[in-house]
C-alpha cells in the first residue's frame, strides 16, 4: 500500500482502478515540401477538423458543465482563428517550404514562450492553451486524432495534467475520478472536474505517474487529497464505510426539496443559483433553486461574431424572467475583459487585464453598447422579477452615471411607449475593495449588493486566483476579505439595502454561519450546491 498526498479539488471518495492517461506521441518532422499552396490547403482542411471538434466539446460541455466552464472553448476557437497565430505559420510554410505540422509545432512554441514571459498571470496560462489548440491542429494534420480508450467500465484517470479539452472529452459516466500531478485548484480543469461531480486529486508530485500501472485498485480521497494505491483490506473496507456513508449524504439531501431554508432558531435565508445561460434553467429548477442570483449575460457576446442586438438580447432575457417567474432573476450586466476577450469588440491587448478596461469600465466607455443591452433588459422586466446588476463597481461617480443612463433608457423606452417594471431593482457587485471600503456610500443608492468573493479575494490580496504559484497565498477565509463581506453587509442593512454572496464562497459551508451571523440574505451557488447549503442553513444555530 502506499499513500500520496496533494490537493483535494472536489469532495467525494472514488474507490476502483487506474487508467492511465496516455496521449497520442506525434513525432513532428521538418519536411521540405514542392507545392505550397496544397500545403496550405491541407492546413485550411485540419483547421476545419480541428474547429469541427471544438465545437463538439463545447457543446458536451455545456450539458455537463453549464455556459460559464464551457466558454474556456469558445476561447480556443478563438484562438484557432487568431491572425497572428495563423500569419506565422503561413508565412512559415510560404517562406521556408516547409510542411504544416513543423510550422504549426514551431509557431505553438513560440508563442507559448512569449505568452510565459508575460507578467500577467491570465497571460501566461495562455501559453497552455497554445498548446492545447496546436496539439489538435497536429493531430488533424497527421491523421492521429484517436480518442482516449477506458481500459475499464470505470476508472481513475491518472495524468501528469489534463487540459480542459481532455476532461470534458472523457466519457463522464466511464470516470470515478482525475488525479493529476500537477494542476491548480483554480485551473479550468479543476473547475470542470468540480461541477462534473467528480472526484479529483492535484498536485501528487512529477513522480506519481513512474509508481502506478493500468488497472491498479486505488482510493481518491477528494477530501483530504488523499491517493491511495493497491490499499490493505482494512484501508479499504473503513474507505468504503466512508463512501457508503457520502452518499447516504446524498440521498438525504433530496429529501430537503421543497424545504425551507431556515435556522434551528428561525433566520430564513434565500439559496439562489448562478448560471451562464438560458440553457441551464433546466438545473436550477430541477435543484430546487429560489430564484437566479447571478445570470451572466457574456454569454451572449461570447457565443456570437457581432454584437448582439437588443432584439436578441430581449428574446433570452424574457425567456429567463418567463421561465422563473414568480421567482427573482439577477441578470449581471456585460462583464466582458480580463478572462473573456471578443474579438470584435477590438480591445487592446493590456500588460494586466484583470486590472484594466474590463466590466462596467468597458460599458461605460462604450456607452451605446451598454444601452443596447439595458433597453433589452427594462423591455423584458414585465415578463417577471428582474434585478439588473453591475460589476466592478469602484466608486459612486461610477454609480450615478450609470444611473443616470438607466434614467435615460427608461424615459426612451415611455416615448415609444414600450412597457417596463417599475419594480426592477439594481444592484452592485461587491467585488473590489474599493467597493467594500465606500459601501456606506453605495448603498443609498442600490436596492443591493452582491459580493463577488472570487475576484474580492483576488484583489484584497493581490493574489491572481488562476496562477498556481500564489495558490498557498490566495487564502479564501483570510479575515481581511471577511471583514469587508462584513462590513458590506452592516452598510447594506443599515440604508436599507439586501445583501447576497454569489462568489465560490457562498458553497463553502464551512463559512455558512459566518454569513449568516453578518446578515447576508442571500446565497448563489451553482445549481448543484443548492440542496447541500440548503442542509448547512438548516443545520445552523445562531442563538449558539
Amino acid at each position: 500500500m502506499t499513500k500520496y498526498q496533494g490537493k483535494g479539488v472536489y469532495g467525494a471518495i472514488a474507490i476502483g482502478r487506474i487508467s492511465v492517461f496516455k496521449r497520442q506521441d506525434v513525432q513532428v518532422k521538418r519536411i521540405k515540401i514542392e507545392n505550397v499552396d496544397e500545403e496550405l490547403a491541407r492546413l485550411a482542411a485540419a483547421k476545419e477538423r480541428a474547429s469541427s471538434q471544438l465545437r463538439d466539446i463545447y457543446e458536451k460541455a455545456l450539458k455537463e458543465v453549464g455556459e460559464a466552464n464551457a466558454q474556456i472553448f469558445e476561447i480556443h476557437m478563438m484562438m484557432l482563428e487568431d491572425d497572428d497565430y495563423n500569419d506565422a505559420i503561413t508565412e512559415m510554410i510560404k517562406g521556408q517550404n516547409v510542411n504544416a505540422e513543423y510550422a504549426v509545432a514551431v509557431t505553438s512554441d513560440n508563442f507559448a514562450e512569449m505568452f510565459s514571459s508575460m507578467e500577467d498571470s491570465y497571460m501566461r496560462a495562455r501559453a497552455a492553451d497554445v498548446h492545447d489548440i496546436s496539439n489538435r491542429l497536429i493531430a488533424c494534420l497527421s491523421g492521429c486524432e484517436k480518442e482516449e480508450r477506458l481500459s475499464y467500465e470505470k476508472v481513475m484517470i491518472c495524468a501528469d495534467d489534463l487540459a480542459p479539452s481532455e476532461t470534458v472529452s472523457l466519457d463522464k459516466d466511464k470516470v470515478l475520478a482525475f488525479v493529476t500531478a500537477f494542476g491548480s485548484s483554480n485551473s479550468h480543469t479543476a473547475i470542470l472536474a468540480r461541477n462534473m461531480n467528480i472526484p479529483a486529486i492535484i498536485g501528487l508530485g512529477e513522480t506519481f505517474l513512474t509508481q502506478i500501472t493500468d488497472g491498479t485498485i486505488a482510493i481518491a480521497d477528494g477530501f483530504t487529497g488523499t491517493f491511495i494505491i493497491d490499499p490493505d483490506e482494512k484501508t479499504l473496507s473503513e474507505y468504503k464505510e466512508k463512501q457508503e456513508s457520502e452518499e447516504e449524504k446524498k440521498k438525504l439531501l433530496q429529501e430537503l426539496k421543497g424545504k425551507e431554508n431556515i435556522t434551528l432558531d428561525g433566520r430564513t435565508i434565500d439559496i439562489f443559483a448562478n448560471i451562464g445561460s438560458a440553457d441551464n434553467i433546466g438545473a436550477v429548477l430541477v435543484n430546487d433553486a429560489g430564484g437566479i442570483g447571478l445570470f451572466r449575460s457574456e454569454f451572449l457576446y461570447l457565443e456570437k461574431s457581432d454584437y448582439p442586438t437588443e432584439e436578441e438580447q430581449f428574446a433570452v432575457y424574457k425567456r429567463v424572467l418567463e421561465s422563473m417567474a414568480p421567482k427573482k432573476v439577477i441578470i449581471r450586466t456585460l462583464d466582458i475583459g480580463a478572462d473573456k476577450q471578443v474579438d470584435y469588440f477590438h480591445l487592446e491587448k493590456e500588460e494586466n487585464p484583470a486590472m484594466g478596461l474590463r466590466a462596467i469600465r468597458l460599458c461605460l466607455s462604450r456607452p451605446e453598447i451598454f444601452r443596447v443591452q439595458l433597453r433589452a433588459l427594462y423591455r423584458a422586466s414585465v415578463y417577471g422579477r428582474l434585478g439588473i446588476m453591475f460589476p466592478m463597481i469602484t466608486s459612486t461617480s461610477e454609480l450615478n452615471e450609470i444611473l443616470a443612463l438607466c434614467d435615460k433608457v427608461k424615459k426612451e423606452l415611455d416615448e415609444e411607449n414600450i412597457g417596463y417594471s417599475d419594480s426592477t431593482e439594481l444592484g452592485i457587485m461587491i467585488e473590489t475593495p474599493a467597493a467594500a471600503l465606500i459601501s456606506d456610500r453605495l448603498a443609498p443608492m442600490v436596492d443591493f449588493f452582491s459580493v463577488g468573493t472570487n475576484d474580492l479575494t483576488q484583489y484584497t490580496l493581490a493574489c491572481d486566483r488562476q496562477n498556481p504559484n500564489v495558490e498557498r497565498f490566495c487564502d479564501t477565509h483570510h479575515e481581511a476579505v471577511l471583514r469587508l463581506i462584513d462590513m458590506s453587509a452592516a452598510n447594506a442593512h443599515k440604508h436599507g439595502a439586501w445583501i447576497g454572496i454569489c462568489g465560490e464562497l457562498a458553497a463553502d459551508t464551512s463559512l455558512t454561519k459566518n454569513f449568516l451571523r453578518m446578515g447576508i440574505d442571500e446565497l448563489s451557488v451553482s445549481p448543484s450546491f443548492v440542496l447541500k447549503v440548503r442542509d448547512a442553513v438548516r443545520k445552523t444555530d445562531l442563538s449558539k
